[in-house]
């Protein structure tokens, strides 16, 4: 079974409607104090893969819902998708949309849509911390995120699924990173104003870093910290998700150079690795 929540604003409709595509069968707005049930006398049974939407509206229940996703973990396989995005997208797509956010529908008295959605964040942070995937949509558009969801969970098999994920630090740092290098010190292509319009993954810029020992340096010590880490973590079993982000100043030259780099030379060995780059601009 899968547990879609997180935070109003963040596209867990679009979830749902893109899993629905997929063959889940989707159940909205779940009660928390109902999910047990629903787990031993419906899920289990279903022939379908199983996906619930739990959020915030549930007021009551939902500060009990981790500690019962515990206690199901021990006879059933849940998985948890979290969405989130930072404050700025959410006041922007309220303010879009015309939507009230949950908190107003629920108060009796209204607060502000800023202190609303910190209050929300604060209300589920231990679903966050649960969480195996987790998914900041402040850069994404829907199609970009119906497209993430099925990269992460279109898959049958039970292998690792491992994400190269480029950023800029200027964006904020991605909440998902489960390894998080900073390649700032690298040489900058953006300073040379004939590089500043392409991207790390045109043959200019990868001209340009692939010159110096720096780069190749970080390349060659990072490809083997990983190729010793990530046969670990598979052999354990213990999850199936794993992000490493890379991160540059604004997200468009090094860090999406040293994402494409790296996935060409772990690729051999893992090759259903997934690429993202989160801040790239598109061409």
């Amino acid at each position: 079974m899968l547990i879609v929540t997180g935070l109003a604003g963040a596209g867990k409709t679009t979830a749902m409607h893109t899993l629905e595509d997929m063959g889940y069968y989707c159940i909205d707005n779940l009660p928390s104090n109902m999910l047990a049930p629903l787990v031993d006398r419906f899920a289990a049974a279903h022939p379908q893969p199983v996906a619930v939407a739990i959020d915030s509206r549930d007021l009551s229940g939902i500060s009990h819902l981790p500690s019962i996703i515990k206690d199901l973990r021990d006879r059933v396989n849940i998985q948890i998708l979290f969405l989130t995005a930072d404050d700025e997208t959410l006041v922007r797509r309220f303010s879009e949309t015309r939507r009230p956010h949950p908190a107003h529908t629920m108060a009796h008295q209204e607060e502000s849509l800023p202190q609303a959605i910190a209050n929300e964040r604060q209300l589920l942070g231990n679903l966050f911390d649960l969480a195996e995937i987790t998914i900041d949509t402040s850069r994404y558009n829907l199609y970009r995120l119906k497209d993430r969801i099925r990269q992460l969970l279109s898959s049958s098999d039970n292998a690792l699924k491992i994400t190269l994920q480029s950023f800029g630090f200027k964006h904020g740092t991605p909440v998902n990173a489960d390894y998080l290098f900073d390649v700032r010190f690298l040489p900058n292509p953006h300073w040379d104003e004939s590089l500043r319009p392409f991207s790390g993954q045109d043959k200019p810029v990868a001209e340009f870093l692939a010159q110096y020992s720096e780069t190749q340096g970080f390349i060659e010590h990072s490809s083997a910290f990983l190729s010793y880490c990530l046969p670990q973590f598979i052999k354990s079993g213990h999850r199936a998700y794993l992000t490493i982000s890379i991160g540059c100043t604004g997200g468009q030259h090094r860090s999406v150079y040293i994402v494409e780099t790296l996935a060409k030379i772990l690729g051999q060995d893992f090759p259903n690795i997934i690429v993202e780059h989160r801040d790239k601009k598109l061409a």
